[in-house]
């Protein structure tokens, strides 16, 4: 096995600890001890390979970025045409299938990724990027009649608020006592149906 193919594997035994810690664990209960704990790398041996513990959760979100891509890539290869009703449902589908990705966008992002190397960094805004491109990609294939301001306008939209879908689609109990107490009706909504109303209402508006 080549040296950087050995880095490659030992990075990813890292990050996939971390992704599993983080199904039972909050992003400020991880830490590199618990990480080291749950693998078999020491803590010393762990930052060989990522300088801080915002830089493992970086790598775990360029990857959810890639999943997503790929999933919005399949939407292009299983359909020709889409209406506006259809196309919101499958790039619904492809947010409520991403729960990793939406929790972690509604972290603190500035903190985040003031916390890692400028090369990961670069590397994690490449992929999203490619993100960005493939949503305009698929306005592109299943809407021609948009025109590149429509399309930008959509995107700078709907990225945005991919960052509160997690929160609103994942109330916790003590939010939903609180909201109770404070008199606040909550929406019980799941991540699918927020997305699918604002993907349709938007491209709807287009239209009309």
């Amino acid at each position: 096995m080549s040296i950087a193919s050995h880095t490659d594997k030992r990075r990813s035994e890292i990050v996939r600890a971390c992704r599993e810690l983080y199904q039972t664990m909050s992003f400020k209960d991880i830490t590199i001890k618990e990480i080291s704990e749950y693998t078999s790398f020491s803590r010393p041996s762990i930052y060989n390979y990522f300088a801080t513990k915002e830089s493992i959760f970086l790598e775990i979100f360029r990857e959810e970025y890639a999943h997503w891509c790929d999933d919005m890539d399949g939407i292009i290869k299983k359909y020709k045409k889409l209406s506006i009703k259809s196309f919101a449902d499958k790039l619904a589908q492809t947010l409520e299938n991403r729960p990793v990705l939406l929790k972690l966008l509604s972290m603190n992002l500035y903190d985040l990724e003031e916390n890692c190397s400028l090369d990961d960094l670069t590397i994690f805004k490449q992929e999203y990027k490619r993100a960005l491109d493939t949503v305009e990609h698929l306005l592109v294939v299943y809407f021609p009649q948009m025109c590149n301001s429509a399309r930008n306008q959509f995107i700078y939209i709907f990225f945005p608020f991919m960052f509160g879908l997690y929160p609103y689609a994942n109330v916790t109990p003590k939010q939903k006592q609180a909201m109770i107490l404070a008199g606040i009706k909550f929406p019980t909504k799941r991540v699918y149906d927020f997305a699918y109303q604002t993907i349709f209402s938007l491209l709807n508006n287009q239209r009309g």
